[in-house]
């Protein structure tokens, strides 16, 4: 089989709703490979659909995209892996599957702190790792990252498992700012303040908190806000506030949705067109305002409901450089134990 008919074959046994054949030659497709769930992000493709004529292939996956799109060499369909964590924008990266991206425009929209040096992703749109606190219980408003190691909340933690990526972002954020010795005395004093073996997700964490399980629960800003709108869970949100921490002397942590380009791409032209897109204001409202997350374009508002936390203030730390930290913050998970 010839490069073209292997490239084809696979478009027709990945892609989700994709043509088979030549349809993958055409240039009015784009085919991308998500970590987001799809119903998140459909709405979003729907738009850039409406606006450029361009179609979106999806496969969604809830991990192991980078190493597929190895796998699949040369002929993979794949123009653009969209990811939800840093994580694994780093981990494309490593396992060769990207591609620098060549754009003023994702230049102009996308400040230096949240995009690769060399210019392998992009960051589309920023979440903090914050705790959801009971108004009840908790008086205080400020924290620190650093206070979740205080023996004063002892028994009063819940959080979901170390491992999970929103987690390892937070502790290698951690070994990045503080080093991996003290990392590891504070992952030992959070663990000794859990109210209970880390599990389930972060919306667990806020039912916890609200059932009277633990003061504390850790998780992402947008979970909060999509609790909002949930009339089971509702009730949770309103036993809870949401506190963003911050680095003794630094900002908030924040994570990225992000974009890479990938390296064999066959419709690399309207994969630089989707990736400008999801940096333009219609895109970035749309993240905002259905998915609760931040822009990274300046100029577009932050939901109401999230900008109710109070003013983010993001770490000043590139978040490239927490990503290099990932393995030695699973390792740390592993060594103190945290998960068991």
């Amino acid at each position: 089989m010839n490069a073209m008919s292997m490239r084809t074959a696979l478009c027709a046994a990945l892609l989700t709703g994709s043509a088979a054949g030549p349809a993958l030659a055409q240039s009015s497709e784009v085919n991308v490979y998500t970590y987001r769930e799809q119903k998140l992000i459909q709405p979003l493709f729907d738009e850039f659909s409406k606006d450029t004529g361009i179609k979106v292939n999806i496969v969604s996956a809830s991990s192991g995209l980078d190493k597929r799109i190895a796998a699949e060499g040369a002929n993979s369909p794949a123009d653009v892996l969209l990811t939800v964590d840093v994580g694994r924008l780093q981990d494309a990266v490593r396992a060769g599957i990207a591609q620098p991206i060549r754009s003023a425009a994702l230049d102009k929209a996308v400040p230096a702190q949240y995009r690769h040096p060399d210019g392998l992703w992009y960051g589309i749109s920023m979440r903090a790792r914050v705790v959801y606190a009971s108004k009840e219980r908790v008086k205080q408003d400020a924290i620190t990252y650093e206070e979740l190691a205080d023996p004063k909340w002892k028994g009063k933690i819940c959080i979901r498992p170390g491992q999970h990526i929103y987690n390892n972002g937070l502790i290698a954020a951690y070994i990045a700012k503080h080093g991996e010795a003290k990392a590891e005395e504070w992952l030992k004093g959070l663990k000794a303040n859990l109210a209970q073996k880390p599990s389930g997700g972060d919306r667990d964490q806020a039912r916890d908190v609200a059932a009277g399980k633990c003061d504390l629960g850790i998780g992402n800003t947008y979970y909060w806000a999509l609790m909002t709108k949930n009339p089971q869970q509702k009730a949770w949100t309103e036993a809870t506030k949401v506190i963003l921490p911050t680095f003794a002397g630094g900002g908030t942590h924040v994570n990225l949705s992000g974009v890479v380009l990938a390296k064999h791409a066959p419709n690399k032209a309207n994969a630089l067109k989707l990736m400008e897109w999801l940096v333009g204001e219609k895109a970035q409202q749309i993240y905002a305002d259905i998915n609760y997350e931040y822009p990274v374009l300046a100029e577009v508002a932050i939901n109401p409901v999230i900008a109710s936390y109070g003013k983010l203030k993001p770490d000043a730390m590139p978040v490239a450089r927490i990503g290099e930290f990932g393995k030695a913050a699973s390792t740390l998970v592993d060594k103190t134990g945290f998960d068991n």
